[in-house]
């Protein structure tokens, strides 16, 4: 069963605030994954501790870097339930999490923050794994574009 929308608007409007976009269903999750080129960042949004007080803020701090992922979806876990489990299926060999942070390049998975690793750190630190993943993985790409 899903959370109630009313519980999770907060969560959800967090990331969109910073522009990342919703994708609620696994059709929308499917069009992303397949129809970006360049680097996509994908969220799956958690109503959990750390989603809130460490993923949420480390995205919207590493999303202010010089480099940066050409596109940027997020996922709802326990709300979005099948654009979630869509999203999953592309992160092998990692298991599911939530919250979970990964990039793609040109649809491979390069980068991947799970749970275990966002839950002990602070949202700094977690802004640094990423900026340092923009600028492996997207650097390059703004500078040949």
């Amino acid at each position: 069963m899903a959370y109630p929308e009313f519980m999770i608007e907060g969560m959800r409007q967090e990331l969109t605030r910073l522009g990342i976009e919703e994708t609620r269903t696994p059709e929308q999750v499917r069009a992303a994954m397949e129809q970006t080129p360049g680097t996509l960042l994908v969220v799956v949004n958690s109503v959990c501790g750390c989603a809130a007080g460490k993923a949420r803020p480390g995205v919207a701090m590493a999303l202010g870097h010089s480099h940066r992922p050409d596109r940027a979806i997020t996922v709802f876990a326990g709300a979005d339930i099948e654009a979630t489990d869509e999203a999953r299926r592309r992160f092998a060999p990692y298991p599911p999490s939530s919250p979970q942070i990964a990039l793609f390049k040109d649809g491979k998975l390069v980068h991947m923050l799970e749970r275990r690793q966002i839950e002990g750190r602070a949202a700094g630190d977690i802004a640094q794994d990423l900026m340092q993943a923009f600028d492996q993985h997207c650097a390059a790409a703004a500078a040949t574009a």
